[in-house]
């Protein structure tokens, strides 16, 4: 979904040439593919979004392929990265990499101060992992190689191409999903996971693949001033949360969807609340556009055309 974004937003450059490959065409996990692929491309930017991504079903169900996908995913491309020749590289991180019980909102200071939230834990180690090889490669090589590897930190992203499988997608796509099929099958009733008290955060995910292209196009000098070389995140979110319930009423009414709502105390909440600061990206020049109306009428758009695909 972020990479599909990023390249929407990067194609409307000029002088702009894409290098691309979809998971069928090359397994980032695969060390000799990624370095073969980089020997042959050589590419001069890398955005790196590629990841595995899930809920809190999916993370709680398979915290081993989480955990390993995706530190052998930033490890390759990282490495290959430096390895051919590429001084410019953005990493995606998550907003799982703050300790569950970080003050609010969430700080980049905040980063390894306390225990992470058990469900997403393998995830959010590896992400962490990937802030600190790019913050490892600019200490050992920045200044001999030239090279300036920049991670920014997504809050919860929706949006055209997310993932909207019933049980290993996250909550936004989810409930899209739970809402409609409920509307076609004139179900009294949906289902949510948890309280519902939970607030969160989302991000329109083409206002994350402009932050992106923003933050990698800042002068280093910039970047420099505004971060620290052993916490050069950055954090990009959308400035206000809202609680799962009202999440849920809110796709419940971009849906269509007019009967009630209920909620399984016995499931999980996760983290009481995830609300990103973005002070630092704001103080750059950068602020999310697209409100969150706007943005699950055309995330339940991409859904029915998915759907109509499928």
């Amino acid at each position: 979904m972020v990479g599909s974004a990023i390249i929407r937003a990067l194609a409307t450059q000029d002088q702009t040439q894409l290098v691309i490959r979809t998971h069928a065409a090359l397994d980032l996990t695969n060390q000799a593919a990624v370095q073969a692929f980089f020997q042959k491309e050589k590419p001069t930017q890398v955005y790196l979004a590629a990841a595995k991504v899930g809920g809190i079903h999916a993370n709680n169900t398979y915290p081993a392929d989480f955990i390993y996908q995706n530190l052998m995913v930033q490890a390759n491309v990282i490495d290959a990265a430096f390895k051919n020749g590429v001084q410019k590289l953005l990493f995606l991180g998550s907003s799982c990499i703050y300790p569950k019980l970080a003050p609010q909102p969430m700080a980049e200071g905040a980063l390894l101060t306390g225990p992470l939230e058990p469900t997403n834990e393998p995830y959010a180690i590896a992400k962490i992992a990937g802030i600190k090889l790019c913050e490892s490669y600019n200490r050992q090589y920045g200044v001999s190689h030239g090279i300036d590897y920049r991670s920014v930190m997504p809050t919860n992203l929706y949006g055209p191409g997310d993932n909207y499988h019933p049980e290993n997608s996250h909550v936004i796509p989810a409930l899209i999903r739970r809402f409609h099929e409920a509307k076609v099958a004139n179900a009294p009733t949906v289902t949510i996971w948890g309280s519902g008290t939970p607030r969160r955060e989302f991000l329109y995910v083409d206002d994350m693949a402009a932050a992106s292209i923003h933050v990698m196009n800042l002068p280093q000098a910039t970047y420099a001033q505004h971060t620290s070389p052993m916490q050069s995140h950055i954090n990009v979110g959308f400035g206000e949360d809202i609680t799962i319930k009202e999440l849920a009423l809110a796709v419940g009414k971009t849906v269509g969807f007019s009967g009630n709502i209920d909620f399984d105390t016995s499931k999980p909440d996760g983290s009481p609340r995830k609300l990103m600061d973005s002070a630092r990206l704001n103080a750059l020049g950068w602020q999310a556009q697209v409100g969150l109306e706007a943005g699950l009428a055309a995330a339940y758009k991409d859904f029915q055309a998915a759907s109509l695909r499928a």
